[in-house]
């Protein structure tokens, strides 16, 4: 495989970032995954951990160097973070639960698998054109697709911000995914949080990724939301992969060499309050050593 990638996220208005990306690949196969913590709920941003955490490792495990089914692997796993979710509810004793959506990509053999719950959303571009957009599960996308909207009331409707699903919800999450998409020499693919297509509109997203720098876009879309988000927006997170190498780029990741059963993982940094105190209960030590507890819980049932 020969890629391009870039990650990044920005905190903006808000007073932590609950938002959590990362992307993973082995010689024959590579995972992106964002989740985005619901800040309005408590601890959004500890789902959103879980949720990559999740993710990642069971990419790094299972991808040697492939995954025996690409869909079967996203639908489980997304799955598997609500029910871990559900459980440190009980365990911890929460008022409420942790939530977060999530949008999760997964490329092997050249062929692109994306499932997603909530309102992060993945964009297929090629040639300078959109190919695909994933459908938000939000009272807005609902009310349009039931003709009582029409699409410019989306971007200026009261309640568009508002899912009908994620992970850690009252109810089973509605785990969407997508048709399966071969990608071609050039493609772009970006995975992003609503503070990304919240801000800047989907018209202008795609004339950002136009440009033959996938880490220049990335920049480019987070500097422009950031400014249209000033005093009033959400964090902002995006996930930006151009297939092949197409621009030649020294940037650009080449697998052919990687020994079969090696991964490599990135997540990305998140940064905190401008004045080093993130304004949460649990601190990034607790959120890991929570996680942990829950996967050795987990590994314990299903020894049983």
């Amino acid at each position: 495989m020969k890629f391009t990638i870039f990650q990044n996220s920005r905190q903006g208005p808000r007073e932590y970032n609950q938002d959590r990306l990362a992307y993973s690949y082995s010689k024959d196969a590579l995972l992106l995954v964002v989740a985005d913590g619901m800040g309005g709920h408590r601890h959004g941003e500890i789902a959103a951990q879980l949720a990559i955490t999740t993710m990642t490792e069971a990419f790094q495990r299972l991808a040697v160097p492939t995954l025996s089914s690409p869909a079967k692997f996203l639908i489980d796993h997304i799955q598997q973070i609500h029910d871990m979710i559900d459980q440190l509810t009980q365990e911890r004793e929460m008022l409420e639960a942790p939530r977060t959506t999530i949008v999760a990509a997964v490329v092997q053999r050249g062929v692109l698998y994306c499932a997603h719950v909530g309102d992060s959303r993945l964009y297929h571009f090629r040639d300078g054109h959109l190919l695909y957009r994933t459908e938000d599960h939000s009272i807005v996308q609902s009310l349009y697709s039931k003709g009582i909207i029409n699409k410019d009331e989306m971007s200026t409707h009261p309640y568009r911000h508002k899912v009908y699903s994620c992970l850690g919800g009252d109810i089973p999450p509605k785990i969407d995914l997508s048709d399966r998409q071969e990608l071609a020499e050039g493609d772009t693919i970006l995975l992003c949080t609503d503070g990304v297509w919240g801000a800047v509109a989907d018209e202008q997203i795609k004339q950002i990724f136009n440009g033959a720098s996938i880490t220049d876009n990335i920049t480019g879309l987070l500097n422009q939301a950031e400014m249209v988000s000033k005093e009033q927006g959400d964090n902002m997170s995006a996930i930006g992969l151009q297939w092949g190498d197409k621009q030649s780029s020294n940037l650009a990741v080449s697998t052919i060499s990687m020994a079969m059963g090696a991964t490599t993982t990135i997540m990305n940094p998140v940064t905190n309050n401008s004045d080093g105190i993130l304004n949460i209960d649990l601190s990034d030590d607790d959120i890991e050593r929570t996680i942990a507890e829950i996967q050795q819980a987990l590994k314990k049932t299903k020894r049983k």
